[in-house]
């Protein structure tokens, strides 16, 4: 046995050299003038191209047969500036070994390395790699006896250039590494291996099932997969370009980020906030610049849509319809970043809104939904429309059902210069007035039911700027409610019997009304009361005067007088004062009314001027208050008096009725 292996090894052995022994002598025999010039045939007969070879030209039998052409290019063609549509530094073509011994030159594979692609597209859909489109598909047409293929072309460290100037697009691939299996017996050709897009790595294939129809343009099936960190799009169905780009098949797409993916694409996301997981999954059809999807199943930030999607793209302009209906969908994310208010404060936030941002793709959005969440608020069935157009946003709401009643309305943001203007018209009917005025108003002691109609614009650089220039009109009318913080009927009653008892705690229990009606417009920031009535069963409130919008400040003063049982006013009046912020209000009654109602300090009013009695007065409005005296004259709206030479003391405090 070990000697039946010693001869086996010895005669392998003894194989091997009279193999190199002959591959060199066939090396020595073989005519390399015909190997270069056949390798050049076949390169012609296979793809289509005439190919010119501006280098040196290596031919190589041993220990590798291969014909290497340095500084290729196509023949006679560059897209004007000079370019070449294909250069390629180096073209190995690698031999077949067993036709070689045979006397015959066949190509196994080729090599391009450093391949330089320049695709330039002209305005009447041509491209400079249309006439070798032509002629590779004359060349491969079925039937031809002299047919020559080969198995693979490899294509290393390359780069793409593609530029169409009527789409303004202008695209590079780089440091490309693909494998393409050509079509031998076979008709499907394949594509399949990495480039760089846009600073990311990519992995790429794509399948043509009939790649001799596919280059004459009539139908063949495609499979195309783009797979990356920003996102991964498959797509799987048929293509034709007869006259012009025809696919139709189903589309997916899928990123951990859709914010990232478009930042990827060139398109700027709007905001800060949302744009995340995202999925889609729908039938397309395109038909040269446009693109149909039906069958849409869209998810993005875990809000989930079914519906239509068309995308267009026209002399560089993009356009995007979709009509979409949800179960229940969350808008918090994409209002996180509209913050009206400062942080931690009730001020309006001044920081100043971004508007460098252009979005270059026009919107027209329809959805419904049967819920819509804003923050910790749910909104019943909501019908609505978004339109963005050259940075200018239209929004219109057809029917959203909110605070238990519905509304109405829409809402218009453009830009000018440095400064947002904002319209906005909206009608809300039978809300309930609790959630709805802290929500719209900051007003937090109303309820009820009612309607809100409001047409408001303003201009300016942020929230700030806005309630500045705030300029519209508001109508809100309420019935069967109540306001909270006092009652209105008990504090008269009191004040009634006993004029200047008020050292009690006025801020709480509720007035209650039937009807509601505040009227207001706005002008600089400042609202007008034009018309605040409260109607109650037992009280009735009027009320004048104005509320800074920019400081969210009341300064109004009211009337409360008791109602008779035959529900008029009459009887006992009190004025009253309302005056601080919007979201803590301070409610007093007016003190020199007060004291005219008593008649034991009625009196006193007619002596202030005189100084020996004014601090009387002091201690009964401090008395009557409940809170410390006031500072200065002018806080008993008394006229300034000359300081006297030496202090005088105050006189004894009488005593109050």
């Amino acid at each position: 046995m070990a000697n039946g292996i010693k001869r086996l090894g010895i005669a392998t052995a003894a194989l091997i050299v009279l193999a190199v022994i002959g591959a060199f002598a066939l090396s020595l025999a073989i005519d390399r003038g015909a190997m270069r010039q056949a390798v050049e045939q076949q390169l012609r007969a296979a793809t289509g191209l005439e190919l010119t070879v501006d280098g040196a030209i290596d031919v190589a039998i041993f220990p590798r047969s291969m014909v290497t052409f340095n500084q290729v290019r196509l023949k006679g063609n560059d897209d004007g500036d000079g370019d070449p549509a294909l250069r390629v530094d180096r073209l190995t073509a690698n031999l077949r070994l067993l036709p070689l011994l045979l006397g015959r030159f066949e190509i196994a594979d080729v090599v391009m390395a450093r391949p330089a692609i320049n695709v330039v597209r002209s305005p009447d859909g041509e491209s400079n790699w249309t006439p070798f489109v032509r002629s590779l598909t004359r060349t491969m047409k079925p039937g031809l006896d002299d047919q020559v293929s080969f198995s693979e072309i490899r294509l290393q460290d390359g780069v793409l250039s593609y530029r169409d100037d009527s789409s303004h697009i202008d695209e590079h691939l780089g440091d490309i590494d693909l494998s393409l299996a050509w079509p031998s017996i076979s008709r499907t050709f394949a594509a399949a291996g990495q480039f760089d897009w846009r600073g990311e790595r990519i992995d790429g294939s794509i399948t043509i099932t009939d790649f001799i129809a596919a280059l004459a343009g009539d139908r063949s099936g495609l499979k195309l997969r783009i797979a990356g960190a920003p996102i991964k799009i498959a797509f799987d169905g048929t293509v034709a370009n007869k006259a012009s780009l025809v696919l139709d098949g189903i589309l997916a797409a899928d990123s951990p980020s859709l914010r990232n993916a478009l930042r990827w694409a060139g398109q700027e996301p709007p905001g800060a906030g949302g744009f995340g997981r995202f999925s889609l999954k729908a039938r397309a059809n395109l038909v040269g610049p446009s693109v149909a999807l039906t069958n849409v199943n869209i998810e993005l930030d875990k809000n989930v849509a079914e519906g239509v999607m068309t995308y267009t793209v026209a002399g560089g302009h993009q356009g995007l319809q979709a009509t979409l209906a949800a179960g229940t969908i969350d808008i918090t994310p994409y209002l996180s970043t509209i913050r009206l208010l400062a942080s931690g404060a009730r001020d309006w936030n001044r920081q100043l809104f971004d508007l460098s941002s252009t979005n270059p793709v026009d919107l027209d959005v329809r959805l419904s939904a049967a819920k819509v969440a804003i923050g910790s608020s749910m909104v019943g069935r909501t019908a609505l429309s978004a339109n963005l157009r050259s940075g200018a946003l239209a929004l219109s709401v057809g029917e959203a059902q909110i605070y238990g009643g519905t509304a109405r309305g829409t809402l218009g943001i453009a830009r000018d210069k440095d400064a947002a203007n904002v319209k906005a018209q909206f009608q809300l009917s039978d809300v309930e007035l609790e959630s709805c005025a802290a929500d719209l108003l900051g007003v937090r002691n109303l309820s009820g039911r009612g309607d809100l109609n409001i047409a408001l614009e303003a201009s300016g650089s942020s929230p700030f700027g806005l309630a500045q220039s705030l300029d519209g009109t508001a109508l809100l009318t309420g019935h069967d409610g109540a306001i909270t913080g006092f009652n209105v009927e008990q504090l008269l009653k009191r004040l009634e019997r006993r004029p200047l008892s008020g050292g009690g705690n006025f801020r709480s229990g509720k007035t209650p009304f039937d009807k509601l009606t505040v009227s207001v417009h706005f002008a600089d920031g400042i609202a007008t009361a034009d018309d605040i009535r409260i109607e109650g069963p037992s009280a009735r409130i009027s009320l004048t005067g104005t509320a800074s919008v920019p400081a969210r400040e009341y300064d109004l003063k009211g009337v409360a007088s008791l109602a008779t049982a035959s529900g008029a006013a009459a009887g006992f009046e009190l004025p009253f004062i309302v005056q601080g912020p919007w979201e803590d209000p301070l409610i007093f009654p007016d003190p020199e009314s007060l004291i005219r109602r008593s008649p034991a300090s009625a009196p006193l009013l007619d002596a202030v001027k005189d100084k020996k009695t004014r601090e009387a007065v002091r201690s009964v409005l401090e008395r009557f208050t409940g809170g410390k005296k006031p500072d200065t004259d002018a806080d008993l709206d008394i006229p300034p008096r000359p300081t006297p030479p030496t202090a005088t003391p105050a006189p004894t405090e009488p005593k109050a009725n």
